[in-house]
């Protein structure tokens, strides 16, 4: 089952990746009037930082509790953002009506990468182009998070599914190419800090969608959460830079796909 990313309070750690959607409006260079889709929208780091570039912006989330919190956070700002409820599989716009896609740490958890892929070249206009992030796998907190894979797989008996890798070359030129999208992938560096690794393992634990459903499978199946929080902990010291707080660098690539030119 999917994980709910509406459950929880995930913009209290979206914040901590605003720094990362700036990028990613930055390097897509916006046009005044562009339309632009931020896929999978969250609290809308991107579509708010889209739309101050000048860009008409929809915004399109699954979790109908953060397009909320986009839309209010758009209202705020005094910005007009089209926000919508959907997913990467099936995008609720027509075609060729996006001239710039945006998909920031979104897109790369959809359960099926080719029918995103396939939505998203449907969704682009002639000319147009998507620009996407994904974690690099066992760096900084991708670390501490994958620590509660093999926690629950003893619980359940069923290991995690297998992740697609969005953040390699070779395998985003496998699903892009045959779509007529040539790909480029740009390596960068965030940095997480917090109190202490008891201190941000806590507040994970409380607020995050992925520890809240974690926690959710362990007590289906009749397991105490301590394990969860040991490994995870354990994890959080190993990556943990600062022996007086905490302080983690995880790395994330940013893949641009433009139309191959013919």
């Amino acid at each position: 089952m999917a994980i709910d990313w509406g459950v929880g309070r995930y913009e209290l750690m979206a914040k901590d990746l605003a720094p990362a959607a700036e990028v990613v409006v930055n390097r897509a260079a916006v046009q005044p009037g562009e339309r632009a889709l931020d896929l999978g929208c969250g609290t809308g780091n991107a579509a708010l930082g889209l739309a101050r570039s000048g860009a008409t912006v929809t915004a399109v989330d699954p979790a109908s509790r953060l397009i909320g919190v986009t839309r209010e956070r758009a209202d705020a700002a005094g910005l007009t953002i089209d926000v919508r409820q959907g997913e990467a599989a099936s995008i609720p716009l027509d075609d060729d009506s996006a001239d710039l896609i945006v998909s920031v740490f979104a897109v790369f958890l959809a359960p099926d990468p080719e029918a995103a892929i396939a939505e998203m070249r449907r969704v682009l206009a002639p000319g147009g182009r998507i620009l996407l992030t994904a974690w690099v796998p066992g760096v900084g907190i991708g670390k501490a998070y994958a620590a509660l894979g093999p926690v629950v797989a003893a619980a359940t008996g069923a290991p995690p599914p297998p992740r697609f890798p969005w953040h390699d070359l070779a395998t985003l030129r496998g699903l892009a190419e045959p779509h007529g999208l040539a790909v480029s992938v740009e390596e960068l560096t965030i940095t997480f800090v917090g109190e202490s690794p008891e201190a941000q393992v806590e507040m994970d634990a409380e607020n995050h969608p992925v520890w809240l459903d974690t926690l959710d499978q362990l007590r289906a199946a009749g397991t105490d959460d301590r394990l969860a929080r040991e490994a995870a902990l354990a994890a959080m010291r190993e990556i943990n830079e600062d022996p007086s707080a905490f302080r983690a660098t995880s790395h994330y690539v940013i893949a641009t796909m433009r139309e191959i030119a013919v």
